[in-house]
């Protein structure tokens, strides 16, 4: 039972539905879908459609989205991978030509052609109740009529102020009076809310095709970029199958590679030959996932690749018997020599939501535009933000994961869903870049191994082996601490915490569904 002489919050409790943002207005959009006869496809892309509009930092229609969608009674969900690809003209070889060894973050060439708006439609088509009509209401009166900044979306428009000021375009829009927008102020995005209207009436065909299309492409192309109306016209979202693990007798499902969804699987495999530590805090746990953390990394970083032109060695990486090794080569008490550092930028900006609706139907929702604020770069005339999710390619040719014509670049948002016994139990994820495959493995083994409810399991200070350190929240014990550096890890302060979750339980002994909310970000969960 919680503390409640302690600073936090209950987990909340509802009979019937629940949905679970970092938002409240999208939250609240997903919950009065729900109660006007949506499921939880309908909700998840209204809530979501609101976040790209009052978390602009984190998402947008320019971005990209993945889903699991567990119908209620399937033993197994359904996968989407709503990701878009290079362009048809851009290789690591053209790259190279012109001397480009790296890409910069407000580069053209990081922006792939954006698969949101393509995903949701898809989704709803299939297994919704309602239309884009309807559901992008909420989100088009936000951007029309305006929304109070939280106090996350604040700071984090404050810290990417210098990269929105690199282009005349944004910083007309998203630094008024040539600053952030502050908490409290209500800001206001007309462009994109003609642009949302479009999507409402016109579907998908309106983004990928016509002046919407024409608006992107025109940027991309005045500041140097290769891509073309036929790239966009040519997005597709795809259906795939989904993978799993085994962990204390639950089943842990992710979305296929390109994401990375397989390297959280890898981790709770290795971690599941360890017995549990009696405090969720302890100095053997967090080495324990440090050290786990370096070894899949390292995989991460060698085998994530698009699997329509790459062989990923999925069987390998999933297989029980290579975690055992894996997980058999960390010492206990001192840190492994140093691995090589992982090979793409920072980033720590996507959103995540859950949502059950009264049926039992169960979604797990991810949308991103990568970096703060994307790629900087706005569309000026259709007010989309650009995600620069191409940073998740490698520049190096024959590289499984080089940049490549139509190639979808390796992914790091992962919605995941767990079951047992054939049933869903809960719709679960960790947003925060490249940290999402550690935040599953630390949220979920909080919960399996230490039994902390949804909303406590969120709130454990956490930790992240990055670039050769091991970066620590302001939680965590100094005791802890220094018996982390005295078995070798190099610690350093956490500059923002570590990602923000979502997770709704479904306790089918007393049928009543339990949430929890990352108070990392701005969100809540509310049901009914």
């Amino acid at each position: 039972m919680r503390d409640f002489h302690l600073p936090g919050r209950s987990p909340v409790r509802a009979a019937n539905a629940m949905v679970a943002t970092s938002q409240p207005s999208a939250t609240l959009a997903g919950v009065e879908v729900l109660r006007a006869g949506g499921n939880a496809v309908d909700a998840a892309v209204a809530a979501c459609a609101v976040m790209c509009v009052t978390e602009p930092q984190s998402t947008g229609i320019g971005g990209d989205c993945f889903c699991l969608y567990a119908p209620a009674g399937a033993e197994a969900p359904i996968a989407l991978n709503g990701s878009g690809h290079a362009p048809a003209a851009l290789s690591a070889e053209w790259l190279g030509e012109r001397g480009v060894n790296a890409l910069d973050d407000s580069s053209p060439h990081a922006v792939t052609v954006p698969g949101a708006v393509d995903a949701w439609e898809q989704l709803l088509e299939d297994h919704g109740r309602k239309g884009l009509d309807e559901l992008l209401q909420p989100a088009i009166r936000y951007a029309e009529e305006g929304f109070a900044v939280h106090a996350r979306t604040a700071a984090d428009w404050s810290d990417s102020a210098g990269r929105l000021a690199g282009d005349a375009d944004t910083a007309a829009r998203f630094l008024p009076d040539g600053e952030a927008v502050r908490e409290g102020r209500v800001f206001r995005q007309p462009e994109l809310a003609a642009t949302l209207k479009r999507i409402a009436r016109e579907g998908r065909s309106a983004f990928y095709e016509g002046e919407v299309a024409a608006d992107i492409v025109g940027k991309l192309r005045a500041l140097g970029g290769l891509h073309t109306e036929e790239d966009f016209a040519a997005r597709k979202a795809e259906y795939v199958e989904p993978i799993s693990a085994g962990y204390r007798g639950y089943t842990v499902f992710e979305c296929p590679p390109n994401g990375v969804g397989v390297i959280a699987l890898l981790m709770l495999n290795m971690l599941e030959g360890f017995e549990p530590t009696e405090d969720p805090l302890s100095p053997d746990r967090m080495h324990r996932l440090v050290e786990a953390t370096r070894l899949a990394y390292r995989d991460r970083n060698a085998f994530v690749a698009d699997p329509a032109d790459a062989d990923v060695p999925l069987d390998m990486l999933l297989s029980k018997d290579y975690a055992t090794a894996l997980g058999g080569a960390i010492c206990e008490d001192r840190a492994a020599p140093a691995l090589p550092a992982a090979g793409w930028p920072r980033h720590e900006d996507t959103v995540y939501l859950s949502v059950v609706d009264r049926d039992g139907n169960a979604c797990s929702f991810i949308n991103s535009l990568f970096k703060s604020f994307g790629s900087a770069i706005l569309a000026p005339a259709s007010g989309v933000m650009l995600h620069n999710r191409g940073l998740g390619f490698s520049l190096e040719p024959g590289h499984p994961n080089a940049i490549r014509p139509n190639r979808r670049p390796m992914h790091t948002i992962i919605p995941a869903m767990l079951a047992k016994g054939g049933r869903t139990v809960m719709p679960f994820g960790v947003m925060g870049g490249h940290y999402q495959p550690v935040g599953q493995s630390w949220f979920l083994t909080s919960m399996l191994d230490h039994g902390l409810d949804p909303q406590a399991a969120l709130d454990l200070p956490r930790l992240f082996a990055y670039d050769g350190r091991v970066e620590v929240e302001r939680g965590i014990p100094e005791a802890a601490s220094a018996e982390l550096r005295r078995r070798g890890h190099d610690l350093a302060p956490a500059n923002r915490p570590h990602g923000g979750g979502q997770a709704i339980w479904i306790d089918r002994d007393s049928g009543t569904l339990v949430a929890g909310s990352d108070p990392r970000k701005d969100g809540l969960a509310l049901g009914y």
